[in-house]
């Protein structure tokens, strides 16, 4: 069973003929984010946005945390002489 929501956006993807492959230009952007708002409403939307904001945030620090390991082996630290393994 499909939602209102759903048919509409179903209808523009028909009506825009976006193949599955290619990147959206900027009317189909103002039509995706037409959609969006009239999906999630104008108070929603701002909160979506900042937690996609935040989680491709993350999704960036992670990559750059793991630039250095190889083998899945986290970096060592160098320990001063003197100082005990915490581990």
């Amino acid at each position: 069973m499909t939602t209102p929501g759903l048919r509409l956006l179903l209808a523009f993807v028909l009506l825009l003929g976006l193949p599955s492959c290619a990147m959206p230009g900027g009317m189909e952007w103002m039509w995706i984010g037409l959609i969006a708002l009239l999906l999630f409403g104008g108070a929603k939307l701002p909160g979506l946005m900042r937690g996609l904001g935040s989680g491709i945030h993350e999704f960036k620090r992670g990559l750059k945390e793991g630039e250095g390991e190889e083998d899945g082996d986290a970096p060592k630290k160098e320990l001063k002489d003197g100082e005990k393994d915490a581990s």
